[in-house]
């Protein structure tokens, strides 16, 4: 399958809830074995809350070989690329880790009391 982001999101992507629209096209087909390829041509702006929520939330149910094999990013510029490894590096800490993500959800909480 693939998917071209700018048809889904248009020229930015950039929020967590295109980034949520992506992640709803493409989990399924990667869930049932299939190959994904993400193509980001004529996008422009990217940000990590999008690449966070359509890349980085599969590894909750994926394991990183399986993300590795199954998914391909086409024409993302080479930022967007880095942006991406930090993202699916952080997303591989999270889920592997429920003693990461317990000192994580205490870090946002004590930054919430805070503010």
């Amino acid at each position: 399958m693939k998917l071209v982001v700018k048809e889904i999101v248009g020229e930015n992507a950039i929020t967590l809830d295109d980034g949520q629209s992506v992640f709803e096209r493409i989990k399924p087909e990667l869930a049932a074995g299939h190959a994904v390829e993400l193509d980001f041509t004529g996008v422009a702006v990217f940000a990590s809350p999008f690449l966070n929520a359509a890349v980085g939330q599969l590894l909750k149910d994926l394991k990183a070989d399986d993300l590795n094999r199954l998914l391909t990013v086409t024409n993302l510029a080479h930022a967007g690329g880095e942006v991406l490894a930090r993202v699916i590096e952080n997303a591989k800490r999270y889920y592997s880790s429920p003693d990461y993500r317990q000192a994580q959800a205490k870090v946002l909480g004590d930054m919430a009391k805070d503010s």
